[in-house]
């Protein structure tokens, strides 16, 4: 674990009563849905016994995010949402994951009184909404949404890869690896492949042109 950027509670308790934070999984990848969590905490913040432990998921191994993911369902309101391939595809991936986050919100047992979100573009929410670049490195409750957005995703693209095999998403997730490349050129194009995304795309117009 990275121990130099440790995130805390300073912004929830600046904006005060019941404050999400909000993150996405899986923007890149391309493969797969995008993923959202919306995490509320108790105006005190996270229990003590794991606030040491919250980070931003990036700096979690998968084993560390996983022993956190139940703590976290269990300490915390949570809300979780998604768009899938086809609405990536249709809205393109900023606003897709906006989607998934309002999404996220309404799943929350209450509205928010308000919501910090990690990135720099606003989403239309159901509530006052402030941007924070590198969130995840900041706040608790959007560090927490990562995990939890992170968490969800690679489950979910683990049980697909059963189902799909040789691009080896049970360990790269969706994204361009060398072996999701090679499962591209063996196998083909499959409907949860992002067909907007650039690799995608241009591998459809091959094969279109080599038919032709």
């Amino acid at each position: 674990m990275n121990l130099s950027v440790v995130p805390d509670f300073t912004l929830e308790r600046e904006l005060g009563g019941a404050v999400a934070g909000i993150d996405e999984a899986g923007r890149g990848p391309w493969a797969g849905p995008v993923c959202t969590a919306a995490v509320m905490f108790p105006a005190e913040g996270p229990p003590r016994e794991i606030v040491a432990r919250v980070r931003d998921s990036k700096q979690l191994s998968a084993a560390e995010r996983e022993a956190l993911f139940p703590k976290l369902l269990c300490c915390a309101v949570i809300g979780q949402g998604e768009a899938s391939v086809t609405e990536i595809d249709e809205l393109n991936i900023l606003n897709a994951t906006h989607l998934a986050m309002r999404r996220a919100v309404a799943d929350l047992a209450q509205t928010p009184d308000a919501a910090i979100v990690d990135g720099n573009r606003i989403p239309d929410l159901p509530c006052p909404v402030r941007c924070v670049v590198k969130g995840d490195d900041k706040s608790y409750s959007i560090a927490a949404a990562s995990i939890v957005a992170k968490v969800t995703r690679d489950r979910y693209m683990t049980e697909l890869a059963a189902t799909n095999p040789g691009y080896g998403w049970e360990h790269n997730f969706g994204y361009g690896t060398k072996l999701h490349v090679e499962g591209l050129e063996k196998l083909g194009v499959t409907p949860h492949h992002r067909r907007s995304f650039k690799p995608i795309r241009k591998l459809l117009e091959e094969s279109v042109e080599s038919k032709g």
